[in-house]
């Protein structure tokens, strides 16, 4: 790992920890009188199944709490009733499991800046099917995603339907990245060389934005890396990883909004706009995790994650 982060436009949060928060801080748009709701973002999550209820949820609640203006689910029948007993704040659409999903879906896609795919999807083959032809659609929209969860289960079987879609950013955990490393290149990933497997797994998608998820979150998009060492806990209980793409979704619609405005950073104009959503959103997630294990311990749940979500925010980047 050491000699792979001598290369060229690889940095950490060690080594240039504050030009990358002050990088974030460019790219969130200033709350002003003269906005309207959704301009801040609308977000759409497209998960939740009979077994999987709390990921969608974890997902859009975070995209919303991080500072989105609407945050919309899209899930099946069976699923719907549980994630709006969660809470009322989140637009919730039973359609993902019916015949006409992709059709039904693909209206709302215009009025979406951001899609998390993924969360509580499960691997029903009518569901994968589905989510297989919003992807399509997406695409052809150029609508920015993050990939997470069972979505890379999907791109697993079938990495074309990603290949050189550079508006998406793919969250991988150790092993889900191992097996999409494996599909796509053959071979098994160099246990030496954790840096230089995300740079290359990306540079094969055709320069996608590849998350690796674990001690350090290693994030290129196959030219360049940021390693995200922030502190966080020893806590690993279940739905932190949807917290973390339900935020990246909000900061990557930010960030082509910054794209849009021509905001002047030379950091930012390094990185680009999916590295630098997913650095930040990186980021949060650990001092969300710091904050809210310093509170409860062992007995932190992503719940007490969320609501340490806005201090969180406060402290690295107000």
């Amino acid at each position: 790992m050491g000699a792979a982060l001598g290369r060229r436009h690889t940095h950490t949060t060690l080594n240039r920890g504050g030009t990358l928060v002050a990088m974030v801080k460019r790219i969130i748009p200033p709350l002003t009188c003269d906005l309207h709701k959704g301009q801040a973002g609308r977000v759409g999550v497209i998960g939740g199944c009979d077994e999987y209820t709390g990921a969608p949820y974890f997902a859009a609640i975070s995209a919303l709490r991080l500072g989105a203006d609407v945050s919309h689910v899209y899930c099946t029948q069976g699923s719907s009733t549980a994630i709006k007993s969660y809470s009322p704040e989140l637009i919730v659409h039973p359609i993902l499991d019916s015949h006409s999903a992709v059709a039904d879906i693909s209206q709302w896609l215009e009025r979406l800046h951001s899609l998390v795919i993924g969360p509580g999807l499960g691997r029903e083959a009518q569901l994968l099917s589905n989510v297989k032809g919003i992807i399509t659609k997406a695409k052809e929209m150029q609508i920015p995603m993050v990939i997470d969860a069972d979505g890379l289960f999907l791109v697993t079987k079938e990495p074309d339907l990603i290949r050189n879609y550079e508006k998406a950013i793919l969250t991988p955990n150790i092993a889900e990245f191992g097996r999409l490393f494996e599909a796509v290149l053959g071979q098994k990933p160099d246990p030496m060389e954790v840096v230089d497997n995300v740079s290359r797994l990306s540079r094969a998608l055709g320069n996608v934005t590849i998350v690796q998820k674990g001690e350090n979150d290693i994030i290129s998009d196959g030219t360049n890396v940021l390693v995200c060492c922030a502190e966080g806990s020893c806590r690993r209980c279940g739905g932190q990883g949807d917290l973390l793409s339900g935020s990246m979704g909000t900061f990557l619609h930010w960030a082509y909004l910054a794209v849009d405005s021509n905001i002047e950073c030379q950091s930012f104009a390094t990185y680009g706009p999916t590295v630098s959503a997913a650095y930040a959103a990186c980021l949060l997630t650990r001092e969300c995790n710091r904050l809210a294990f310093r509170k409860h311990g062992r007995s932190m749940t992503t719940s007490d994650m969320v609501d340490a979500l806005p201090l969180a925010f406060e402290q690295l980047f107000d």
